[in-house]
């Protein structure tokens, strides 16, 4: 017999919440240090951004599809206005999309971006770390800017 942990819709809502706090995290930072404050050996938190904008979405559109793609995360979004329109306009569509994914499917090996091969439910799992991973440093940009940043378990 064999005991669930959590269900798949758990699994979204965890995810979804850390894409609210992620949010919040955007918000706080002015404009210019958003795309320009960075410590030496990393990015800006914009790019980081990017990043995630570039794989989450279109990651789970590779899986439903059964198709790799190529890895994007050079996006022109320039204001702080439009990572913000573009991680509200991804929310809605990670859910539909991971909603789709049957959840027989999340132990098959996939080859994520041609370059990632393992089963999906280790991407899907990949996709929220490398956010809160992200996250992390962007609260200490945060910090050393001298703004607090959101409390990290107000995910709701």
């Amino acid at each position: 017999m064999k005991t669930e942990i959590i269900s798949k819709n758990e699994l979204l809502q965890h995810w979804l919440g850390h894409r609210n706090l992620t949010r919040q995290t955007i918000e706080k930072f002015p404009e210019e240090g958003l795309f320009n404050y960075k410590v030496e050996g990393m990015r800006t938190f914009a790019d980081m951004i990017k990043e995630l904008l570039g794989i989450a979405v279109p990651g789970l559109q590779e899986i439903v599809n059964n198709k790799s793609g190529k890895l994007n995360e050079n996006l022109s979004y320039s204001t702080k206005a439009q990572l913000l329109q573009a991680w509200d306009e991804a929310t809605p569509q990670i859910s539909e999309l991971f909603n789709q994914i049957p959840e027989e499917r999340f132990a098959e090996e996939f080859n994520l971006f041609g370059q990632y091969k393992s089963p999906i439910i280790h991407s899907i799992f990949y996709f929220i770390d490398n956010e809160i991973h992200h996250r992390g440093q962007a609260f200490v940009y945060l910090r050393l800017l001298g703004i607090q940043p959101p409390f990290f378990w107000e995910r709701g």
